[in-house]
């Protein structure tokens, strides 16, 4: 048999393959069902009574801004590590973002401070912050799970680890418009430690998951 007949004979058996998502595409589905998802978890806690008065306020408004775009970021970022022919700068972009939120949360918490005589650094318990991330976020997870299946597996701990921020800082962005922490001392402790929990936890078992469902691509070695 020719070597064109062959190529034919292979090429007209063959399933056609669609074509993967691009990390904009995928950051786009991600946000259209995490926003929803997030909107029901507002309504089903109820909003903060004092929710109108803190949306006028700027550093409130910065921080969920911050927030939200650290989701959104961390989210084209893990579909970006999922593909070979993405740069490798683009999974540096979260760590950006997250420093930049965690010096404006740093210098709201010093400013704070000093205004109220030291009243800002008194820390609370607030067991809710863990599992109240940990439910809220759970949906917007297990979608990006469900989106780096579908992507091409390439640096595949850079991928979860950065798509367990995106979960973690959307649940963060709805948890403070449910949920009001008693100091700033407490939201940064708290609310931030249950962010970087969740995302260590979610990242090893997202890998898990992610993994186990690709063995192929795993024995030939192409998972970072």
């Amino acid at each position: 048999m020719r070597n064109e007949t062959l190529i034919e004979a292979l090429a007209d058996a063959l399933t056609p393959v669609r074509r993967a998502l691009t990390p904009g595409q995928a950051t786009l589905c991600w946000v259209m069902v995490a926003v929803p998802v997030l909107a029901l978890a507002i309504g089903v806690m109820g909003p903060r009574p004092d929710l109108a008065a803190l949306m006028l306020r700027p550093n409130f408004a910065v921080d969920e801004a911050l927030a939200g775009l650290t989701a959104v970021v961390s989210a084209y970022a893990a579909f970006c590590a999922g593909r070979p022919d993405q740069p490798g700068w683009k999974l540096g972009l979260p760590v950006v973002v997250v420093l930049v939120w965690l010096l404006v949360l740093g210098r709201q918490c010093a400013v704070l401070s000093m205004s109220v005589q030291g009243a800002a650094l008194r820390l609370h318990a607030d067991w809710m912050c863990v599992p109240a991330i940990a439910i809220t976020g759970l949906v917007p997870a297990i979608m990006m799970v469900v989106l780096l299946r579908r992507s091409p597996l390439f640096r595949t701990t850079h991928a979860c680890l950065c798509g367990t921020m995106a979960a973690a800082a959307a649940a963060e962005v709805a948890l403070r418009l449910f949920h009001g922490a008693g100091s700033f001392a407490t939201l940064l402790v708290w609310q931030m430690g249950s962010v970087a929990l969740f995302t260590m936890a979610g990242s090893a078992m997202g890998r898990l998951v992610v993994v186990r469902f690709r063995p192929r691509l795993a024995s030939a070695g192409m998972l970072g």
